[in-house]
């Protein structure tokens, strides 16, 4: 049963940093040249239409970030134990796609080949963090109102 909760854990971490990071790249419409939503499909012909555009790698690396720690969070509140470990797993798995999409496009500026390593670890780790702070304050503030429920005997 934990294999399946993980597995939806990291699969819906992955989607909510998908979906940021997608909605992300649409926030200028001057970047976004094409009709139909397909970013997919037409993501070489915008990367060759934004080169010399540093505005928008670094917004492709704030939404990254934000994305990757909104989906360590989302991923971090679904599986049960190692939560800050399946969050890192989202930016681990992130880092390899922005991997694959340098090797196989190769118009990215050099900051962002560097940046992207700085960005998707340690803001993976800070949302499994968080969940993981807000989940040990919910146990110990239950485990105080136990304590202060139960009758002291005489």
């Amino acid at each position: 049963m934990n294999f399946l909760r993980n597995t939806l854990g990291v699969l819906a971490g992955l989607t909510v940093a998908a979906l940021i990071i997608t909605l992300g790249v649409k926030i200028d419409s001057s970047w976004i040249t094409y009709k139909q939503f397909a970013p997919f499909s037409h993501w070489e012909l915008l990367l060759q239409s934004v080169q010399g555009k540093d505005s928008f790698y670094i917004a492709l690396l704030f939404f990254g970030g934000l994305g990757v720690t909104f989906g360590g969070v989302v991923t971090a509140m679904i599986v049960k134990y190692a939560k800050v470990a399946y969050a890192i797993l989202i930016g681990f798995i992130m880092l390899f796609i922005a991997m694959l999409d340098i090797i196989i496009y190769p118009y990215h500026p050099v900051f962002y080949k560097i940046s992207i390593f700085l960005i998707f670890f340690p803001f993976s780790w800070i949302g499994g963090k968080i969940t993981e702070v807000i989940s040990n304050r919910r146990k110990k503030r239950a485990k105080q109102l136990q304590l202060k429920n139960q009758k002291p005997q005489a």
